[in-house]
């Protein structure tokens, strides 16, 4: 399998104030399978589990998985911060 890892994506969780690091595909999909919003599992959500999926497959790579992540948090509204960020 591909590299699983990619560059930190920060979300909120469902607890206000409190963020969620996810660094790689398995982090994703754990995020997107048993932790997302019900209300909010749009196009961009299944796009999102595809792509984790297919990664898993060999079939994408972690980079696809991470961009696709981020379209379906901001389509659920999740606050997303992307990278590292320091101070």
């Amino acid at each position: 399998m591909a590299e699983d890892h990619f560059e930190v994506v920060t979300i909120e969780t469902d607890q206000p104030g409190r963020l969620a690091n996810i660094t790689n595909t398995r982090q994703a999909a754990e995020r997107l399978t048993e932790k997302w919003p019900a209300a909010h599992k749009g196009a961009l959500y299944r796009k999102a589990v595809k792509a984790c999926v297919d990664h898993l497959r060999g079939k994408k790579d972690a980079g696809a998985v991470r961009k696709a992540f981020i379209g379906a948090a901001r389509e659920a509204d999740i606050f997303v911060r992307e990278g590292r960020h320091f101070g």
